[in-house]
């Protein structure tokens, strides 16, 4: 068979004098891929790719964003999609990724969502998702940009302040108060806030 003779070569190879020259060539395969694996871990996370890479997200989701305060506000400060959709610590960000494939699957090679009809007919669904991935990694994305530590309340109003004091008495995360921000909210369904926990949600499907 064609691999066990290439094995045997590679065997032969590394046991003579053209050991380094083997050596050498799977250190630069290594760097290649590696090289290969990063680009396309970067690009994949830009706004660019998120937002006109594919129609169902370029006739949804992205018209929405367009103009809401992460996206055009008075210090020009923008969080874009892959600041609130995509872990920033490595190991998360890998398993987000491979998670991915899913998405990939489950609405573009299915054409799930391919219809602005098909779409809305998702969206609380969608929504559900995105709250419950959030709900239990306590808004995690939001943190990367949010600290609460360093919030200044004098700064804040005075119902900012009283809800970000109930908030920290009850509990509550990030997306439990400040949903819809970025995405038209979902009609007739229920809030963060009223939402079970169900992991399923994330595991049968789609986050986005």
């Amino acid at each position: 068979m064609l691999p066990r003779r290439v094995l045997a070569k590679v065997r032969k190879w590394s046991a003579g004098r053209k050991a380094v020259v083997v050596l050498l060539a799977g250190f630069g395969i290594s760097i290649v891929v590696m090289i290969l694996t990063t680009t396309t871990l970067v690009y994949t996370s830009t706004e660019t790719f998120c937002n006109s890479t594919c129609h169902e997200m370029t006739t949804n989701v992205a018209m929405e964003y367009k103009g809401t305060v992460h996206d055009k506000n008075r210090t020009g400060v923008r969080a874009t999609c892959p600041d609130c959709h995509i872990p920033h610590a490595p190991i998360p960000l890998y398993i987000r990724k491979m998670g991915a494939v899913h998405d990939l699957w489950g609405h573009f090679v299915t054409h799930s969502i391919d219809t602005r009809e098909k779409f809305l007919a998702k969206r609380q669904l969608m929504a559900e998702r995105v709250w419950v991935y959030m709900k239990e990694n306590d808004s995690r994305e939001c943190r990367g940009c949010h600290t609460a530590a360093k919030m200044d309340p004098e700064r804040q109003s005075e119902k900012a302040q009283a809800r970000h004091a109930k908030a920290k008495k009850e509990r509550l995360t990030c997306i439990d108060c400040h949903f819809g921000i970025a995405h038209t909210e979902p009609e007739g369904g229920v809030g963060p806030q009223e939402l079970e926990v169900d992991k399923s949600l994330i595991s049968k499907g789609a986050i986005f």
